[in-house]
This record gives C-alpha cells, sequence and structure tokens, in this order.
C-alpha cells in the first residue's frame, strides 16, 4: 500500500533530520543541494530558454527529482534571465545574446571592486545611501541615475516639508528610468517566484519537502564578492585589516537579521548558506581566524538559536580549516562538501557534523555507473552509521551523464539500507 504524500513527507524530514543529528537512517538519503541545467538539458532545453521560461524549468526539476529517486524537492538555482534584463545587469552574465553568453553557456558573475578600496570607510559611515548612490548605478544601466542625484541620508527627509527635495531629485529623468527599472525587476521576479511556488505546492502534494528556500552568504563572502572583489578584499587582509573588519561587522548585522528575516517568510527551516573564499589557497589559517571564522560561525549559532538547520556548502578544498569546524555544535549543521580528505573529516568532524555531498564531477560527467557506485559506497562505509546525505560536489553537473546521476539512488539500494 503507497503512503499518503503527507507520511511522505514527514518520512523524508525525518530521514534528513536524523542525518543531521548524527543518528543515522533506514535510507540514506540522495539529495542535491541544487540543481542548475541539468534537468533542462535532458529535456533538450538551452540554457538561453531555461532562464527565461520559468515554467518549463521547474517542472523539469519536479520531473528529475521524481525520475532520479530524490529525497527532497532541490531548488533550482538558474537565476531568471528575464530579472537581470529589467535593469540592464552589469554584475551578471547569462546564456543568449542579451545576456552575453552562448546559448548554452552557464550564468557568470561578473566579480569587480564595486566599492573602491579608498571609499570602503564612506560606506562603512553610511551603507545604505552608499549603496543606493553609489553601487546601485555601478550594477545596472538602468540604475546610472541613481549616481546623478546628490541625495542626502534618507532621515533628513523625514518631515513633509523636506520630502518636496526629494520629490525633485525623483523628478529627473535619470532617476525616473532607474525607479522603472525597480518596477521591472519586480514585475520580472514576480513571474519566476510564482512559477516557483507551483512547483513547491505540487511536490509538497507528491510528499517532497523543499531542500532550501534562502541563500545567506557569510559576511566576509558578501564583502569579497559583491563589495571588493577576491583582489581587493586580499589587499584589504594587508593594506587596511582594520577597515575590512569594520565592513565585515557591517554586514554581519544585515546577515543575522536576514536568518530570521528568511524564515518568517518561507517557513523552510533549513538555511542555506554558500561560501566561497573561506576555503584553503584564498587565505591562511591565520587569516580565516581572523576575518572568516569569527563571523561565520556566529551565523550558524544564529541559525540554531532560531530552530533553523544550516546547510553550509563549503566550496574548495576545506580539509585546513576542519580544525575549526571540529567547534561547531553537534548534530545540528548538515555540511555540505565540494572537496575534503573524507578520513580527515571522519577523524576531525565525525562526531560533530553531518557529511553531505561530495561524488566528483568529474565521475558525474565522464566517471561509469559503477565508478559512481564505488565512490558512494565509500562514503557509506564512512559515514553510513552516522550522518550521511549523498549528492554531488555542490549540484548535480549540468553535463552529468544520465547513467550516471542514476547509479547514485542504485548504491544506496545496494549498500545504504539498514
Amino acid at each position: 500500500m503507497t503512503a499518503a504524500p503527507e507520511e511522505l513527507y514527514a518520512e523524508r524530514e525525518r530521514r534528513f533530520n536524523d542525518a543531521v543529528a548524527l543518528k543515522g537512517t533506514d535510507v540514506i538519503p540522495v539529495m542535491p543541494l541544487t540543481v542548475h541545467n541539468f534537468p533542462t538539458r535532458l529535456k533538450g532545453i538551452s540554457n538561453k530558454v531555461a532562464g527565461y521560461d520559468h515554467e518549463a524549468r521547474w517542472q523539469a526539476t519536479k520531473e528529475a527529482t521524481l525520475r532520479f529517486g530524490w529525497n527532497f524537492a532541490p531548488t533550482n538555482d538558474v537565476l531568471a534571465s528575464d530579472f537581470f534584463a529589467s535593469f540592464g545587469s552589469k554584475q551578471m552574465m547569462w546564456a543568449g545574446e542579451e545576456g552575453g553568453l552562448a546559448d548554452d553557456a552557464p550564468h557568470q558573475w561578473v566579480e569587480d571592486e564595486y566599492v573602491k578600496a579608498d571609499e570602503l570607510e564612506e560606506f562603512i559611515a553610511d551603507p545604505n545611501g552608499f549603496t543606493f548612490t553609489r553601487i546601485f548605478p555601478r550594477m545596472g544601466s538602468r540604475l546610472e541615475g541613481l549616481g546623478q542625484v546628490p541625495l542626502p541620508p534618507l532621515y533628513w527627509f523625514s518631515n513633509a516639508y523636506y520630502l518636496q527635495v526629494l520629490g525633485n531629485m525623483l523628478g529627473i529623468p535619470p532617476v525616473r528610468e532607474a525607479l522603472r527599472a525597480f518596477l521591472d525587476m519586480a514585475d520580472a521576479q514576480a513571474k519566476t517566484n510564482a512559477a516557483n511556488a507551483r512547483y513547491l505546492q505540487e511536490m509538497k502534494d507528491l510528499g517532497y519537502p523543499p531542500t532550501w528556500a534562502a541563500a545567506i552568504m557569510p559576511a566576509f563572502d558578501v564583502c569579497s564578492d559583491t563589495l571588493r572583489s577576491l583582489r581587493g578584499s586580499t589587499l584589504d587582509m594587508f593594506r587596511q585589516p582594520d577597515t575590512l573588519l569594520k565592513a565585515i561587522d557591517v554586514m554581519q548585522e544585515a546577515t543575522l537579521g536576514l536568518v530570521h528575516a528568511a524564515f518568517a517568510v518561507t517557513g523552510v527551516p533549513r538555511q542555506f548558506i554558500p561560501m566561497h573564499k573561506g576555503a584553503a589557497g584564498f587565505m591562511s589559517n591565520e587569516q580565516y581566524a581572523r576575518f572568516y571564522w569569527p563571523t561565520f560561525k556566529a551565523l550558524i549559532e544564529e541559525c540554531i538559536a532560531a530552530g533553523i538547520t544550516p546547510v553550509p556548502l563549503f566550496e574548495g578544498d576545506y580539509t585546513p580549516r576542519l580544525e575549526f569546524l571540529a567547534e561547531l555544535p553537534p548534530g545540528k549543521v548538515a555540511a555540505h562538501f565540494d572537496r575534503v580528505d573524507r578520513k580527515k573529516f571522519k577523524e576531525v568532524c565525525g562526531d560533530v557534523l553531518c557529511f553531505w555531498g561530495n561524488v566528483p564531477a568529474s565521475l558525474l560527467v565522464t566517471g561509469t555507473p559503477q565508478q559512481v557506485k564505488d565512490d558512494v559506497k565509500e562514503l557509506i562505509d564512512l559515514f553510513g552509521e552516522t550522518g550521511l546525505i549523498i549528492d554531488g560536489p555542490g549540484t548535480i553537473p549540468d553535463q552529468a551523464k544520465p547513467e550516471n546521476v542514476e547509479a547514485l539512488a542504485e548504491a544506496v539500494e545496494e549498500y545504504g539500507r539498514r
């Protein structure tokens, strides 16, 4: 007799929670943290079309979830192309002529110093005003008009008389264009949100919980990725470390607030935390301890205190950071790894963190089903008795062979039941 959808939903939630709590599970979950263009490529849909056709993108994700035996309904992390087109994004490139890339290219982040080294103190003093008049114009061609207005701090307009001045500023044609761009952004985002909501409801009706609903980067990554760039933030660690730390503190306050705001809006008790610049090769352990670890650890603790399971994606090689991760609260974190020494992880963090991942992309794209099964068996032998969730290195690669993706669940059937 087939279980009712609500029973399947609860069963899948229980398996995930048991894995996180290091209790072991009756069946090891196979659960992509995200997918990108893998589901749509299976259906012959180009990346260009997938970026604009939100219904097709989410329908393909639904079909892939059912076909490959995934435990949760994964988030499709293909970003909506019409949203970025709506304001003439200069920070993001996407598939198709409008986005500047080939029709089957993945989207690309354009990293740059959107806050210059000598502007960082100014940003810290008034992050809202600086963002509105300096960063927004650098982000999109339709927002450039915001940089043409000498806008005082918004609290200066806290009476009806001075709002006349604001009205004058908003009436300037380039500013009107920026305001229209904001409305176009809202319309574009509403379309992808509606398609996403339908997907989530359909998956819930079939008994699948959502993997996560919102992404929040650690404070250092926000500063490095979106403000200063890798080059800029690296130089800051040497040239103006105290100023960089102050900027990180500014971002940390917003980051911790977003944890609660995201949960209040979505109700999903899992917080995705993509981590980009904390891996080995970007900084030493000494720099990690000073610039990255304190605010990241506080973010994890804030999630846990709010009853939310943190889901950090440790991108890059995290083997040198394992001694830090061993300080996290045991049985509370779903730690997704891209690259790490698995045996070293078992030794240092095996009684602290659930291991999520990390079948290599190279195997999923170029290997054989048996090679994939052998790798999954190694994961099960190491972590199956405590906490394990099977995935690729952070997503299912767009070019993965379908038979290799099927081998993930097949390996669990062979080796991952208790």
